[in-house]
């Protein structure tokens, strides 16, 4: 996480550049750094929740989903088998 004495910069920038007030940009920077600090494991187990609920898929075709998907996600992780997909939402 950075240091939010760091952001200030960037929320002049963002007030500077577009029609965002102060606690608007705060809002957004904080949002935007809480998605790119979201693990492996808990994108893995959300995705596994949202494909459960939202389309309605099985364990196996939700597995095989988030293997594919896996790779292109906005942190860094090692591949993971759907071995491992399962052993990160039920342990």
């Amino acid at each position: 996480m950075m240091d939010k004495s760091n952001l200030q910069p960037l929320l002049d920038h963002l007030c500077n550049t577009s029609p965002l007030q102060l606690d608007e940009a705060q809002k957004l920077v904080a949002e935007v750094i809480a998605y790119f600090s979201e693990t492996a494991e808990a994108w893995v187990l959300r995705r596994h929740g949202e494909l459960k609920q939202e389309e309605g898929l099985s364990n196996a075709q939700i597995y095989a989903r988030i293997e594919h998907e896996l790779p292109g996600t906005v942190f860094v992780s090692r591949a993971l088998s759907q071995r491992q997909i399962r052993r990160i939402i039920y342990g």
